[in-house]
């Protein structure tokens, strides 16, 4: 059943992006090896409330919940995440089709 990684992204108000703009470049062949593909990442985004205004947003389909739960345990994924973690505030849900 296709699955799909959903994450909204805060990034701070620093004019230093280095370590996220190097996660950016990195992440997306590392989710198309494990069969990720992207629907959209875009930073153009029009916000209808006011508790939620992400700076950007990814949206990525995979064909199952599985494949993504092994992209992010895998040695390649988490080699890259800290560049993440370092540089911006993010909150990911997975959504399954029903």
């Amino acid at each position: 059943m296709p699955a799909y990684f959903v994450v909204s992204v805060r990034i701070p108000a620093s004019d230093d992006r280095q370590r996220y703009d190097e996660y950016i470049r990195e992440v997306k062949p590392i989710a198309e090896s494990f069969g990720g593909r992207y629907l959209t990442r875009s930073e153009h985004i029009t916000a209808l409330s006011d508790s939620w205004k992400p700076d950007r947003v990814i949206i990525i389909r995979f064909e199952s919940k599985e494949q993504i739960v092994t992209w992010l345990a895998s040695s390649e994924y988490q080699a890259i995440a800290g560049l993440r973690r370092a540089s911006v505030a993010a909150e990911a849900i997975i959504v399954e089709e029903s």
